[in-house]
This record gives structure tokens, sequence and C-alpha cells, in this order.
């Protein structure tokens, strides 16, 4: 007898600044992003675009993706998704965007993403205060 369900496997989850779809059904992921750094804090991110694939899986899914704040347990942001994956052989890409999300303090976030209450995987996103530029030497007057 044949599996009904099995949980899928996460392929990939991608944190970017912007998902474009081709006329293909090919996807384009922009500003792919390691670390957050900017000038000064607090700042207002106006989008973060996650982008995950699914694989391996048979039955229908409910996606859970979270922003965590540094404290460990503060949870800024979540989109949930529901997915069915036909057979092993096909895959499901789900997109969660986040829009306006203003970081208060440099630190670790995550994102976590979890499927059917597991979770699948936890990634830091490291938020940074640009060092500042000490003042350019002044130019001495030639004698």
């Amino acid at each position: 007898m044949e599996p009904t369900r099995i949980l899928p496997d996460l392929q990939c989850s991608v944190l970017c600044e912007d998902i474009r779809q081709e006329m293909n059904s090919n996807f384009i992921l922009l500003g792919v992003i390691n670390h957050i750094v900017v000038p000064k804090l607090p700042v207002t991110a106006l989008k973060l675009c996650i982008f995950n694939r699914w694989v391996a899986g048979i039955g229908q899914f409910a996606e859970c993706v979270r922003l965590i704040a540094p404290d460990g347990s503060t949870m800024m942001r979540e989109s949930r998704l529901k997915f069915q994956l036909q057979s092993p052989s096909h895959s499901a890409t789900n997109v969660s965007v986040f829009g306006q999300i203003e970081f208060q303090q440099p630190g670790i976030y995550h994102i976590e993403v979890i499927v059917d209450d597991v979770l699948k995987l936890r990634f830091p996103v490291p938020v940074l205060e640009a060092p500042s530029n000490p003042a350019a030497p002044e130019a001495k007057p030639e004698a």
C-alpha cells in the first residue's frame, strides 16, 4: 500500500529583497541577504522575501515562516500558507513577504521555517549598524 502522507523536505529557504517569476515559471531571486547592515538604527525594511521550496512529500501541509527578534522569543512577523504535494517527485514553492519591518536594535534575528508544527530550519539574520567613518584628515596647506 502506498503512503498517503509523507512530511516534505525543505530543499531550500532563501531570504532576499525581491522575487520575480518568469513567463516559463522559473523564479529570479533578487538581493540574496546574508546580513543587514544599515547606517543607523532603528530602520524600516520596506520588504523582505523568504523563498521556500518543498520536495519529497505527499499530502496537504501548513507552512509557517517566522521572523524572531534577538531575544529569541519575540515574534516580529509570521506568514502561514497551505500547500499540497501529489507525489514525492513534485515540488512546491512558497513565497512569504514581510513588509515594513522595523528593526529597533542590532543583533541576531532568526528566520524559522515550520511545516505542520515541525521546525525544519532556523537560520540567523544579523542586523548591524555600520561603523561611522571618521572625518577625513584635513589637507595640510602647502608652504
